[in-house]
C-alpha cells in the first residue's frame, strides 16, 4: 500500500539493546511486562514519523496503546493537517493471547522466530536455519504474558471506545487463519487507501 510499518516493539527492541540509558529504563519495564511510559513511547514514535520514508503513511504496530498515548497522537497528527483513518482492532479472546504470547522463541544466531505451537522447530531448542540456540525472551514467558494482559485490559482497552466515537475502529477476528486475518485487515486497510 506504499506505507512504512512502524512498529513501537521493533523500536523498543532497537532502544533496548542501544545499551544506553533510555535502553536500560525500556529494557527495566519490558522484562516486568509493563507499559513504557508515555512520555517516552510517545516521544520515540513521534521521533520516527517524523523521518521522511513515513511521508505517505504508516500502518502503526503496537502503538497507541494508551488513551494518553491516543490523544498525544491525534493531536500531533492534527497539527500537521492528518488523522487516523483507520484503527484496526484485532479481537482474540484472552486465552488464545495467552498461548500467542507465551510460546514464542527466537535463535540467538539469526533471529528466525519459532512458537511451539503454531511453528515449532524440526528439533527442540534448536533453529532450523542455522544450527542455533532458541532462546525465549523474558517478555515472553507465562508469567509475563499474564502480566501483559492485565495491563493490556487496564491501559488499553478504553483505546476501543475512543477510535469507536471517533468513527475510525475496525474490528477484525484475530483467531482466524493467518491469511484470513491478512486478507480480512487488508479489506479494511484498502477502504482507507
Amino acid at each position: 500500500m506504499g506505507w512504512d510499518h512502524v512498529s513501537s516493539g521493533d523500536l523498543f527492541r532497537e532502544v533496548r539493546e542501544s545499551g544506553t540509558e533510555l535502553g536500560l529504563l525500556v529494557k527495566s519495564y519490558y522484562d516486568k511486562g509493563a507499559l513504557v511510559p508515555d512520555d517516552v513511547t510517545i516521544q520515540m514514535i513521534l521521533d520516527r514519523l517524523a523521518q521522511p520514508d513515513c511521508a505517505n503513511g504508516v500502518l502503526l504496530d503496537g502503538f497507541p496503546r494508551t488513551l494518553a498515548q491516543g490523544q498525544a497522537l491525534d493531536a500531533a497528527l492534527k497539527q500537521q493537517g492528518h488523522r487516523v483513518d483507520k484503527a484496526v482492532y484485532l479481537r482474540v479472546g484472552e486465552q488464545e493471547l495467552l498461548r500467542r504470547l507465551s510460546g514464542r522463541w527466537l535463535c540467538r544466531n539469526c533471529g528466525a522466530p519459532y512458537h511451539t505451537v503454531t511453528a515449532p522447530p524440526k528439533q527442540a531448542g534448536v533453529c532450523d536455519r542455522c544450527g542455533g540456540e532458541l532462546y525465549q525472551r523474558p517478555d515472553d514467558t507465562e508469567e509475563t504474558a499474564r502480566n501483559r494482559l492485565k495491563v493490556y485490559f487496564d491501559s488499553t482497552v478504553p483505546l476501543i471506545g475512543y477510535y469507536q466515537q471517533q468513527g475510525a475502529l475496525v474490528e477484525v477476528n484475530g483467531e482466524q487463519d493467518v491469511d484470513t486475518v491478512r486478507q480480512a485487515m487488508m479489506a479494511v486497510l484498502g477502504k482507507a487507501a
